[in-house]
């Protein structure tokens, strides 16, 4: 047995005793020994642990050992971890020691199922139905990364610079400050070719989609899609009443040759969503000139554009013709999806149309935000977030790709050049159990057949969707190893 005193009175308040002991190994024994230290009451509800590093040198043990074993606990509830807060006791209300005769209860996290439970394969429409310790969905950033005092100095500047007609009813359009800024940081980046007045400020892509196909007012059916996409979008749409036609997909993008009497074509050209890639040259090319000889409209989900790692950056389509294509984006992905901002950058024809189906009033994005947002943009503090985010964005990718190679070399990993998510292609029939297996682990993932259309005729690949954004640095170590160990093994199949 060996025992270690950690002083860090500095930031917990007291000495730290830890009894590393038992059967398991190190990690194993410092979970056991900080689980016991809170559930004794050695470390009381909001107790500030020490950082990973510090305890690490003091224990004699590897940083990961330590990061590991707090990323576990933090998944199963004993402990939180916040960015500029560190990593602190859970606060809980059950009590330390259990009435006689009663069960001590866990946290929610790690509370045993039901006997017989069975693990049921979860869709990206049934987040938080279970309990799971590792969030490996795609769709979110890493919400602890988000630029708290970047933000906050740029809304005070914004607040304290606002002219009076702020805080009366709001501009439709959106504030001139952002669009403004908008047109400037579109060009720089992403080499969109447009004008302030061309751009309408919405609260994000499906925003975007109701505007624009809400009651047949701005446009109509049927709508060809990318075979593979996000189910919430189809079901938007369809609730609309737009009936959408799916286009096959290979690995140059869409087959948008087949084309026919779609009246406009939804796609994701820098990174197909899920798949990955970009759209090939060509059919970029052809694509345009499918909607100028037919009189239809393009739209451009430019969902990741800024996030490319080993490729060139991918301009946006709507720089081959700004009259036939809409590019739509927004900061769900780049900030967060708590703030509720996104564009459209319109064709001329269609900015009348769009602000008439927005109505009289911007009723949707707060006109103190669009003002924040433009000043972060306009500082230059947006591109520094985003270079930021990319590199670590990058960093998780590439621990995904050597876990892989390491403990499953059998599996192909696809759409990792660019975006917040990976494909992993399973051999044919293991799909269902390897999400099975998945939520066995505490591991919330989607399956890739969850994004496929349910009329496209191309053949069906089994995959799982894997995001790496989204769990935090401490936890994602953890998340891989338990990712890893609910993958097929090389040649399984499963009837």
């Amino acid at each position: 047995m060996t025992e270690s005193w950690v002083n860090h009175a500095e930031r917990i308040g007291s000495d730290l005793h830890l009894e590393l002991s038992g059967p398991g190994g190190r990690r194993a024994a410092l979970i056991a020994a900080l689980r016991d230290a809170v559930r004794s009451g050695r470390l009381a509800p909001g107790t500030r642990l020490p950082p990973y590093r510090s305890l690490a040198a003091d224990l004699g043990v590897a940083r990961n050992t330590v990061a590991d074993a707090y990323a576990e606990l933090v998944a199963e509830g004993w402990l939180t971890a916040r960015q500029g807060s560190g990593t602190r006791v859970a606060e809980r209300t059950l009590p330390l020691r259990p009435a006689a005769g009663e069960t001590p209860a866990l946290p929610a996290a790690v509370a045993p199922q039901a006997p017989g439970a069975c693990p049921r394969a979860r869709g990206p429409r049934e987040a938080g139905l279970r309990p799971t310790r590792h969030d490996l969905r795609q769709g979110t950033p890493d919400v602890s990364a988000f630029p708290r005092s970047a933000w906050l100095a740029s809304y005070r500047r914004a607040l304290h610079q606002a002219p009076n007609d702020v805080f009366g009813p709001g501009d439709p359009a959106g504030r001139p400050e952002l669009r403004a800024a908008l047109a400037a940081y579109l060009a720089r980046v992403r080499g969109v070719r447009t004008e302030p007045n061309r751009i309408v400020v919405c609260s994000g892509f499906a925003h975007a989609l109701r505007l624009l196909f809400r009651g047949g007012g701005v446009l109509r059916g049927p709508l060809a899609v990318e075979a593979y996409g996000l189910p919430f979008h189809r079901e938007l749409l369809a609730a609309e009443g737009v009936r959408t036609v799916p286009l096959a997909l290979d690995e140059h993008g869409a087959h948008v040759e087949r084309l026919a009497r779609e009246r406009a074509v939804l796609l994701t050209p820098a990174h197909q969503f899920p798949t990955g890639g970009p759209l090939h040259a060509e059919r970029r090319a052809a694509v345009v000139d499918w909607a100028r000889a037919r009189g239809t409209v393009v739209l451009e989900d430019d969902y990741d554009g800024e996030f490319r790692y080993d490729r060139k950056p991918v301009g946006a389509l709507q720089s081959l013709d700004p009259e036939r294509v809409i590019l739509i984006g927004s900061v769900s992905k780049s900030l967060s999806p708590a703030v509720r901002l996104g564009w459209m950058v319109l064709p001329e024809r269609y900015v009348g149309d769009v602000l008439a189906a927005k109505g009289e009033r911007e009723a949707w994005a707060s006109v103190l935000d669009q003002l924040a947002l433009a000043d972060l943009i306009s500082s230059g503090a947006y591109d520094r977030h985003v270079r930021r985010m990319r590199q670590r964005y990058r960093g998780r990718r590439d621990r995904l790709v050597a876990a892989l190679a390491e403990r499953a070399p059998h599996i192909e990993v696809s759409g990792i050049a660019a975006g917040l998510h990976a494909v992993l292609r399973l051999p044919p029939g293991t799909e269902g159990s390897a999400v099975e297996a998945a939520l066995g682990r505490g591991v919330a993932l989607d399956g890739l057949a969850e994004y496929r259309h349910p009329d496209t005729d191309m053949p069906a690949h089994d995959g799982l969707v894997v995001g790496y954004a989204t769990p935090s640095e401490y936890a994602y170590g953890a998340a891989l190893e338990a990712l890893c160990g609910a993958l097929p093994s090389g040649g399984t199949r499963v009837s």
